[in-house]
């Protein structure tokens, strides 16, 4: 199947693309840096996703991943408009079998920079409305929200011993996500899963039902 990706050069991106390009897919890269990919069944094209007018003509898309994204930086732009203006010049389309959206947990909890919590929480919307639009072409859409996952954008907590322990206490699993991971989660639910649509899918090692009861010992 020919699979388009966004965000490609690094972290889940990169993993997602390597997942599909070691299943055999053909596999269609777009990010703002240069291809760190090299492999003849992947094509990068490199632009920034916010300069629609530039975005390539890709016929007959069959798997469209949503994953470029920015973290408080101009995030409403990235991480909800232009995946809009990607999803409907690319997803919408009778060659599609199925659109995912790298969301977040801050979408659910709201618990980080206010534009990426909104630009988030917009996506889990958005996801809800293409499902509906793409069920005629028998295609499903769905979010794929992680928490924690250990990427090069996450280094500045990852590196820093008492964020880090911070961050552990509030995780019940005590660890967070790998790239490789989420990758496995983006293929199933666009190429195993066929009946799973207009879902939030979270992934975040518990982190959302983590409580904190207090009460005095006996």
């Amino acid at each position: 199947m020919k699979i388009l990706i966004t965000g490609t050069s690094q972290g889940i991106g990169r993993a997602i693309a390597n997942k599909f390009l070691l299943e055999g897919h053909i596999v269609i890269g777009i990010d703002r840096q240069a291809a760190t990919i090299e492999n003849d069944g992947y094509t990068h094209f490199t632009l920034d996703i916010r300069d629609t007018a530039r975005l390539p003509e890709i016929e007959r898309v069959n798997i469209l991943i949503n994953n470029a994204g920015t973290q408080n930086e101009d995030d409403i732009s990235t991480n909800l408009k232009a995946l809009i203006q990607v999803t409907e010049k690319y997803g919408i389309q009778k060659d599609i079998k199925s659109i995912l959206h790298i969301g977040s947990a801050s979408g659910h909890t709201g618990a980080e920079f206010p534009e990426y919590c909104a630009s988030k929480g917009g996506v889990m919307a958005y996801t809800k409305n293409v499902a509906m639009r793409v069920a005629k072409f028998s295609a499903t859409c769905n979010s794929l929200d992680p928490g924690g996952v250990i990427t090069p954008l996450n280094e500045c907590v990852m590196n820093d011993a008492k964020l880090w322990a911070e961050i552990m206490n509030e995780t019940p699993l005590k660890r967070w996500a790998g790239a490789e991971e989420i990758a496995d989660w983006a293929y199933f639910l666009t190429v195993v899963n066929g009946f799973c649509t207009g879902q939030s899918i979270l992934v975040d090692g518990g982190e959302a039902i983590n409580y904190h009861f207090v009460w005095k010992d006996e």
